[in-house]
């Protein structure tokens, strides 16, 4: 059996001159580890705090539902509302009805794509003025159009032979909501 010395040839005790295993503490200074936590804490804390602020001030909830004077909870959208109140299309369609998809996930998704580039137009004051519909929002009046009209839009593009479709809006802008 093997015995080897506690000491090297310098005398030195063994491993004086190793690098030591046990883990290197820093005292009085932070490590990124354990402050990595509370930063991420403290960063969505303050994003919660600041949407569910926002989306109080600007009446959240009310955009969730049919109701058409949530549209008007942005000033911008007064003259539409009025005039939408002074339409043919008051009793019969509102606001989901014409600018938003007929299904759940499609309403849903519009809804919040809208409201997200809508009231970043708006905050950053980058909105044309009068307001102008976009070509995405404007398929979707398209396509309600027909969906309420068939009969009748059928007939008109029939009329037409092979020419494309016709815009209802093109010739209609002031039907849903006079400007």
């Amino acid at each position: 059996m093997t015995h080897e010395p506690d000491e090297n040839v310098e005398g030195e005790p063994r491993g004086a001159h190793e690098p030591s295993r046990e883990p290197v503490r820093k005292r009085g200074g932070l490590r990124w580890p354990r402050i990595l936590p509370l930063v991420l804490c403290l960063a969505l804390g303050a994003a919660a705090g600041l949407g569910g602020y926002t989306f109080v001030y600007a009446k959240g909830a009310s955009y969730l539902q049919n109701d058409p004077s949530a549209c008007a909870n942005c000033h911008i959208m007064n003259e539409q509302f009025d005039g939408w109140q002074r339409s043919s299309h008051r009793a019969v369609a509102g606001c989901n009805d014409c600018h938003a998809p007929h299904t759940f996930f499609g309403k849903y998704a519009t809804k919040a794509t809208n409201g997200f580039w809508h009231s970043f137009a708006f905050t950053s004051g980058r909105f044309a003025d009068p307001i102008r519909i976009k070509p995405g929002n404007l398929r979707i009046t398209e396509e309600a159009c027909r969906g309420c009209h068939g009969d009748i839009v059928h007939a008109i593009d029939n009329e037409h032979g092979g020419a494309p479709r016709l815009s209802c809006v093109r010739c209609h802008n002031s039907v849903g909501h006079l400007h």
